[in-house]
């Protein structure tokens, strides 16, 4: 199984980037542990980030050529607004599973919207490193029901 997990605009920068929201966890930390656990699972788990909108739907159309089995992305910002992004989800015919570090329906305004909701499999956000873990366990279990 083969699980495709895309980190958005500004997650280079976890480890410095506003610590109350996002922790200490570097971007390599969150990888390292979901190819762990992703070995545990029986899934092998390749990450990608970008700060480029356009690479972004690039990958996200390689994903598609690829035949992944899920798709895991947690876009930042974009999420709110990126309707590129959405579109490029959106042919995708694996399960895609939104992940958040934080709440963002506790965060401000503009950050409750998802324009992802419609086209994903589901939502995991406030759990910070955990929302990634509890993803991956998400997507795998979609794709294996998908599979079946």
């Amino acid at each position: 199984m083969r699980v495709l997990m895309l980190h958005g605009i500004n997650h280079n920068m976890f480890g410095k980037r506003d610590p109350k929201q996002y922790g200490t966890i570097t971007l390599d930390e969150i990888n390292a542990s979901l190819v762990a656990l992703g070995k545990e699972l029986g899934a092998e788990v390749e990450a990608y980030q970008t700060n480029g909108e356009g690479d972004m739907c690039e990958r996200i159309h390689q994903a598609y050529t690829d035949g992944v089995d899920a798709v895991l992305i947690n876009a930042g910002a974009w999420t709110h607004y990126s309707y590129g992004i959405r579109d490029a989800l959106a042919i995708l015919t694996c399960p895609v599973v939104e992940i958040h570090m934080s709440n963002i329906h506790a965060r401000e305004a503009f950050r409750h919207v998802s324009v992802f909701a419609e086209i994903v499999k589901g939502q995991i956000c406030g759990f910070g490193v955990d929302s990634y873990l509890l993803g991956l366990r998400a997507g795998v279990s979609a794709a294996q029901a998908a599979k079946a």
